[in-house]
């Protein structure tokens, strides 16, 4: 199932602004995915993706730090309404290593589940919730978020833009 684009792109001018677009994407997916949920988080090194993920923890009710799970895989956070778990996956060898990380059993127990660099995993992942495509555009960050399942069945534009 290919996923259908709800936003064209809208510039993320810093990284304020990225932690804020989380932040009210957390609301969204709090609404739309109550029971949890994969959202899937593409973008080049330095597109934002771990700055996002900041973003929507915070949204979450996280306070901490949250750091690029680079060389763990996997970090988890206690969040509200459903706990979650960000997953980077750019240091993956193999799509299997996910089975020594538990990550079938994270996917399916009821959290938020944010994965950076998924196309290192495609075939084991299955289909997300939501993607997030962050890219560098003339020297500036935009994004763009695709849904992917009938869970989400409005435009979120207006959502992020208080329409």
């Amino acid at each position: 199932m290919s996923g259908q684009p709800l936003e064209s792109g809208f510039e993320l001018a810093d990284e304020s602004a990225t932690i804020a677009f989380g932040e009210s994407l957390a609301k969204e997916l709090c609404q739309r995915l109550p029971e949890g949920g994969v959202v899937f988080l593409h973008g080049d090194l330095g597109a934002g993706k771990t700055t996002l993920t900041r973003g929507i923890l915070r949204g979450m009710g996280y306070q901490g730090t949250v750091r690029s799970p680079t060389y763990t895989l996997v970090e988890h956070y206690p969040t509200q309404p459903v706990a979650s778990a960000h997953f980077d996956l750019y240091r993956l060898g193999h799509p299997e290593e996910l089975e020594f990380i538990g990550a079938r059993d994270e996917l399916m127990d009821g959290k938020l589940c944010l994965i950076e660099w998924p196309e290192r995993a495609m075939g084991c992942l299955g289909v997300p919730d939501v993607e997030i495509y962050l890219r560098f555009n003339h020297f500036k960050k935009d994004s763009q978020v695709t849904k992917n399942t009938r869970q989400i069945d409005i435009q979120w534009h207006n959502a992020f833009h208080g329409q």
